[in-house]
């Protein structure tokens, strides 16, 4: 035979290697063309500062207008109320009494996430009406012990000034109607925003 040309195991792996990644070079670099490095000030954002917002949690499941519903029911053998899922619209006030100024809601949902003690997974906007804050919300997510005494979550983002907001939030029970199922709660959130 005359001049066949002839490639070893390893170096026809190595063609063929390379003859694939200038194929796919193209189609991988268009993969990332929607993303852009952007200038911060063009967009709003400023120098980060941390605020601290105190303000009571009204979690009204009694009564003809209630602000927290069941959308899920407990089975009937848990003593936790495991699998519960409530949904919420409840009022944040700045005084703990319903008749004090309302400056925003709290609106998401709780869940009995635990089979051994009362423990809530929440999530939650605070969804702001008061002031300059009106429209603006930052997102809780976190579990809550509700018998501890103080519990905390976490700030896991934000729209409108408190757009990349981080943070945490501790909260106190200021009162629960064994009776009703009512709770006011204190919320202390200290949030990082710009």
């Amino acid at each position: 035979m005359a001049g066949a040309f002839f490639l070893s195991p390893p170096s026809l792996i190595f063609f063929i290697f390379l003859i694939f990644s200038s194929i796919t070079t193209p189609i991988l670099g268009d993969e990332y063309s929607y993303v852009k490095q952007v200038d911060p000030k063009k967009i709003g954002i400023r120098k980060e500062k941390l605020s601290h917002f105190q303000f009571y949690w009204h979690d009204k499941v009694s009564g003809p207008n209630p602000t927290s519903i069941q959308v899920v029911p407990p089975p009937i053998n848990s003593t936790t109320a495991f699998g519960v899922i409530n949904m919420i619209d409840n009022p944040l006030t700045i005084g703990p009494k319903m008749s004090s100024k309302m400056v925003g809601k709290a609106q998401g949902f709780y869940s009995s996430s635990s089979q051994e003690e009362l423990g809530l997974l929440m999530l939650m906007n605070f969804a702001f009406s008061d002031g300059k804050y009106n429209g603006s919300t930052f997102t809780v997510l976190g579990r809550n012990t509700v018998f501890s005494k103080v519990r905390e979550m976490s700030v896991i983002g934000g729209s409108g000034l408190f757009r990349f907001a981080r943070g945490y939030v501790e909260l106190t029970t200021y009162s629960f109607d064994i009776t009703t199922g009512d709770a006011i709660v204190e919320y202390n959130a200290y949030v990082s925003h710009y």
